[in-house]
């Protein structure tokens, strides 16, 4: 049994920042927290600036980090965004995957992510052929994450066609395994291990027939394991779905058994009073991505009336436009107040919560996200002597953080007990930076 003190400065223990705060920690879990600690103890690892729990990517797409710069030349649409997303993908194997994903989730790390939910699809090689190992390119990126040091969720996401009863397109062929009986005897060579869940994903409507639905949501259902779906992100989807079925997607997921507390509908930015009733008598949880949904001109979803409703808010860089969870959680409060033109929907509590434990559950680590007593040890320090977060008392370290930090002031980050992210520095990684450039060049030779 291995035994670790950390002295935290300032805590965000779930309320409000508390001063001076030891943390032991015990195989990888947090043994005691005690208040009170005006000074670090011998031999405790001081973590100066505000200590908050390990923050929760719920959404994740890895690969489209290589977009970064590329999409954002000229104009178009979130279908002219989906072609070049295309080109990327046809390019990687599980060798140039798991480089790429190694050097995306240090830089998750390095924004003080300790978690990321992993909406993986692209499963064969080119053409639709299986590798070897089926799993190939999951277990690259499951390596990935644990060589950059966070958890993963990885949501193996059941992809079968172009849209309403229509075959995939030729770039499409690496996502599909056909049916949805051969995506779930594929998905369930996969097992859960240390720092790793393994959850389902329904792509969209559009990508999983109807009658194919129910599928997935019981091999999820069996497992206890989260199921995501990307949900009304597009109103082109909920007018083809309505031209299809007579339905909603939300109302096709509702008939399919696909809605409830395991479930998260990522994106749900179109949707009618009927819809949020939905999500939210199910305890069906959100996803908010701010960065990528403004990025897309997707527009601005009805967090807070989902939320109202009972559905859970969870945050996610998806595209990673920007790596910042910060910077998507206050994006969240902010895009509301340009929407309705008043300030204040979420107090900075709230949206850590979203970023932290509610991630976290959205995850299936319902053990994470909090600073607590038997809670997993996976927690990160924002700076508050940078140019952007100096200044206010260290009582509002809190809204500092969420409204005025961004990643760059991350210091230190410990996931299961361990300090993978010291003085700023991945300790794994070293150069994060030429790791990306690196891997995203070689996709382009």
């Amino acid at each position: 049994m291995s035994l670790t003190t950390y002295w935290l400065e300032h805590a965000w223990l779930g309320t409000n920042v508390e001063p001076g705060v030891a943390l032991e920690v015990t195989d990888g879990r947090v043994a005691a927290v005690r208040t009170g600690v005006a000074t670090a103890p011998p031999g405790a690892v001081a973590l100066h600036g505000l200590t908050v729990p390990g923050l929760a990517n719920a959404h994740s797409h890895a690969f489209h980090r290589a977009l970064r710069g590329t999409v954002q030349v000229g104009s178009g649409t979130f279908w002219t965004w989906r072609e070049v997303m295309y080109t990327v993908a046809q390019r990687l194997t599980p060798d140039s995957y798991f480089a790429l994903a190694r050097a995306v989730y240090a830089e998750m790390a390095l924004a003080g992510i300790t978690a990321v939910g992993e909406f993986h699809y692209l499963h064969h090689a080119p053409g639709g052929s299986p590798y070897a190992d089926p799993n190939a390119m999951g277990e690259a990126l499951v390596a990935a994450a644990a060589e950059a040091g966070i958890r993963i969720t990885l949501l193996d996401t059941a992809y079968l066609s172009a849209g309403f009863g229509a075959a995939p397109e030729q770039h499409q062929l690496r996502f599909t395994d056909g049916t949805a009986e051969k995506w779930a005897e594929r998905v369930s060579a996969l097992k859960d291990r240390d720092g790793v869940r393994v959850g389902a994903a329904i792509h969209s409507v559009r990508a999983v027939p109807a009658d194919q639905l129910g599928t997935v949501a019981r091999w999820a259902q069996e497992r206890d394991a989260p199921l995501h779906v990307h949900l009304s992100e597009q109103t082109a989807e909920n007018d083809a779905c309505l031209a299809a079925h007579g339905l909603t997607p939300t109302q096709l997921l509702a008939e399919h058994g696909v809605l409830g507390a395991r479930t998260t509908g990522v994106h749900n930015t179109h949707m009618t009073d009927t819809d949020i009733a939905l999500i939210g008598s199910t305890s069906t949880g959100t996803c908010m991505c701010p960065t990528t949904e403004r990025d897309l001109a997707d527009g601005i979803g009805p967090a807070v009336a989902l939320q109202r409703a009972g559905s859970p808010l969870s945050l996610g860089s998806d595209s990673h436009a920007v790596v910042d969870l910060l910077e998507e959680a206050r994006a969240m409060e902010l895009n509301e107040r340009l929407r309705t033109r008043t300030r204040g929907h979420w107090t900075a509590a709230a949206l850590l919560r979203a970023a932290t434990a509610d991630g976290h559950a959205a995850l299936g680590w319902q053990d994470a996200g909090v600073i607590e007593e038997g809670a997993l040890a996976d927690f990160a320090t924002i700076a508050l002597d940078t140019v952007r977060t100096a200044g206010p008392v260290p009582r509002l370290a809190a809204e500092t953080a969420v409204f005025a930090a961004t990643a760059a002031d991350v210091r230190h980050v410990v996931v299961g007990g361990r300090h993978i992210v010291r003085d700023g520095f991945h300790t794994a990684v070293p150069d994060v930076g030429k790791a990306l450039a690196d891997s995203i060049a070689a996709l382009r030779s």
